[in-house]
């Protein structure tokens, strides 16, 4: 990835935890650095094929001036994030933020805060087998997509698959989602639960039916394993309504452990498109 860069740009804003922090307010300064693609703009010499750096600078400034936060944590994350929303060019950004007048004591040059926020790959497997189930998959991705740190890529076509786990229930409706996301695997977890428990799902029976269920099969290449969460879902590989739907959208994307495409992990269970 290519690099624009906005070095010191000062700002007087009113973030602190103390109060008079954010009553009179104090000094700021500001790094920011963009990846992007800019070999569009190298050849074409176009302002509209790369990022407005004076616009990201204008951006920076009015954020950090009209908010109130307590932590530089908190203000360079929404910094970071805003610009990664307001220009999709950028896919990364590393954003610093420093405080030369922290009511600190002792002889310092400043603190300061430095973040990574990106757009990330996620994989969803999406299915309903009570209700109406296609409404109930259909009402699931418009929540996604309604939430501006999601961007929905494809969506595969629902197909009809029977049910696992040996629990008497109806057939499937099962589906596939590629989104990019600015959200964390957790904060992607976190917004799952909110769409299950909107759309009423009850978890009484494992395995059981379900007016939706929604799974984070892949992220990125993450690998991760938590109490709450395991990266890639642990039984993708086995299962046909996951990788057939996921097939028809992202054939290529590589199981980070296996290191086998979507297509060949279904092509492993003898399915072939």
């Amino acid at each position: 990835m290519d690099h624009i860069k906005i070095k010191g740009l000062e700002v007087f804003g009113n973030h602190g935890v103390l109060p008079e922090e954010n009553q009179l307010g104090q000094k700021f300064i500001v790094h920011a650095d963009m990846e992007l693609d800019t070999h569009q703009a190298g050849v074409s010499d176009a302002l509209e094929d790369s990022v407005a750096y004076d616009q990201v600078a204008d951006l920076i400034y009015t954020e950090t001036k009209r908010n109130t936060f307590q932590l530089l944590e908190r203000l360079a994350d929404h910094l970071a994030k805003q610009i990664l929303l307001t220009f999709p060019a950028v896919k990364g950004v590393t954003l610093e933020v420093e405080k030369p007048w922290a009511p600190i004591h002792l002889h310092l040059q400043t603190v300061a805060v430095k973040i990574h926020r990106g757009w990330h790959r996620v994989a969803l497997s999406i299915g309903s087998n009570m209700g109406d189930k296609r409404a109930n998959l259909d009402r699931a991705l418009e929540l996604l997509s309604q939430d501006e740190q999601n961007q929905v890529l494809k969506v595969s076509e629902y197909i009809v698959t029977v049910p696992v786990g040996g629990v008497e229930q109806d057939d499937f409706l099962n589906g596939a989602v590629l989104l990019d996301t600015i959200k964390t695997p957790e904060e992607m977890l976190s917004q799952i639960g909110d769409i299950e428990k909107e759309l009423k799902r009850v978890r009484t029976v494992h395995w059981g039916p379900r007016t939706i269920d929604l799974d984070i099969l892949l992220y990125d290449q993450a690998i991760i394993s938590t109490d709450d969460l395991i990266i890639p879902h642990p039984e993708m590989c086995n299962r046909r309504f996951v990788l057939e739907p996921l097939d028809q959208i992202a054939p290529y994307l590589v199981h980070p452990i296996y290191r086998k495409t979507i297509h060949d992990l279904l092509l492993n269970l003898g399915i072939v498109r």
